[in-house]
């Protein structure tokens, strides 16, 4: 592996007002391992004003350390460093068995794009690919103990430079982007070896567990750009007693869309769209099968058997399409938080803004209004905020959930 192949360096990126850090499934993965990680949430507030303001010099990323010179608002230069424990070669074998195991998973990798199967089957086979609560380890020349400002800074810039590129995580696991498509190349268009004959008498699951002997399978298809249309259902025979027409319509394309979410999934690609993690209530799956343009007798039927109206159920539908059974539960339910869920929700928000930038929030439940706004964050059970703005005198949706409170409201321009 050569020096070029070892080392990258990252030209300084310009300052992220107004924005959140991470947009993709790993980047906001590698945010959560920092902020489970640092024991000062002053310091984790610092380094996202830092961050923001542009202050992270050029980032350099090496196998198990990334390096960036960070100002302090009175033009200090620190040098900030981040160590990540390296894959060994034992680890790195299998892991790159495992990416050719799937067309798919090269394929995305060199889309740039970090497939969620290949880190789960990675996980699953003990190769921890993202970083884990405490695996970040600071080191900066102001002799802070954990992280200060400076290397959560120097992390909060990484999580951009991961959105845009997963190989860097890759490089700081120990392997440059070249050495690692080579070794997939090679890997991929590897003769398989000719296996001695099967005897008579072999047990069926053994010989079927023995793949090694047949052909590769061919390349998946790509994904659709859009779900399939159902079947036309115009016929001059008319509909037999008890089928409508229009609800069959309706329920075959939400199907088709159904197929191409679980046909993304399979693939390893990331879609908006939303569909049935685990089994829904009778109330949970009208709501789903409300999205998209079903007529005003089938939104009936939907609004009756969720036990809402139409105008409940509008709101419902758009809370799902925003983040499914969890947002909807976030829209319906009012719930107190307490104990150590309460300090933790304080906390959160004491650490968001500045303080001469945070806004007044009246809290009532789970529910923090913006005082003089009609804007309004809501805590999920799972310790994600989601942003909402008043519409004609009621609290609608306006968002996905964000881990910070502050950037929920600013992704949607509601403070």
């Amino acid at each position: 592996m050569n020096d070029r192949d070892t080392e990258r360096t990252f030209a300084a990126l310009p300052p992220a007002h107004g924005r959140g850090f991470a947009d993709t499934w790993w980047g906001r993965a590698w945010l959560k391992a920092l902020e489970e990680t640092a024991l000062d949430s002053q310091q984790l507030k610092a380094g996202r004003r830092l961050a923001r303001a542009g202050a992270v010099g050029a980032v350099t990323v090496r196998p198990g350390r990334i390096t960036a010179v960070v100002q302090d608002r009175d033009r200090t230069a620190r040098r900030a460093d981040v160590l990540l424990e390296q894959l060994d070669g034992e680890q790195w074998d299998r892991f790159l068995d495992l990416a050719v195991d799937r067309a798919g998973h090269v394929a995305a990798l060199l889309d740039r794009d970090m497939p969620p199967h290949l880190v789960e089957d990675a996980a699953t086979a003990g190769i921890e690919l993202l970083p884990d609560m405490g695996d970040l380890v600071p080191e900066c020349d102001c002799d802070a103990w954990d992280h200060c400002g400076h290397t959560a800074a120097l992390c909060y810039q990484v999580a951009r430079l991961l959105d845009q590129d997963p190989f860097v995580l890759l490089l700081m696991r120990g392997r440059g982007e070249r050495a690692l498509l080579d070794e997939l190349q090679a890997r991929s268009t590897r003769p398989a070896e000719v296996p001695a004959a099967v005897p008579h008498g072999v047990d069926a699951a053994e010989a079927y567990r023995a793949v090694d002997i047949l052909p590769p399978l061919p390349a998946p298809p790509g994904l659709p750009a859009e779900p399939g249309l159902p079947p036309s259902l115009d016929t001059e025979a008319p509909p037999a007693p008890g089928v409508d027409p229009a609800a069959l319509r309706h329920l075959a394309a939400r199907t088709a869309v159904e197929a191409q979410r679980l046909l993304a999934r399979a693939l390893g690609v990331e879609t908006e769209v939303l569909g049935a993690e685990e089994e829904l209530t009778a109330s949970q799956d009208a709501v789903r099968l409300a999205l998209g343009t079903p007529g005003t007798d089938v939104l009936d039927r939907l609004a009756d058997g969720s036990g809402r109206d139409r105008e409940a159920l509008s709101r419902a539908t758009r809370a799902w399409s925003l983040g499914g059974a969890a947002a909807l539960a976030v829209l319906e339910e009012e719930w107190t938080p307490r104990g150590a869920t309460l300090a933790r929700a304080r906390a959160t928000l004491e650490s968001a803004w500045d303080e001469d930038q945070r806004p007044l929030l009246r809290a009532k439940g789970n529910r923090w209004t913006v005082a003089g706004a009609p804007a309004q964050l809501r805590l999920g059970r799972d310790g994600r905020w989601w942003p909402y703005r008043k519409e004609r005198g009621r609290w609608m949706p306006a968002g996905a959930a964000c881990q910070d409170p502050a950037t929920a409201l600013i992704d949607q321009e509601i403070a």
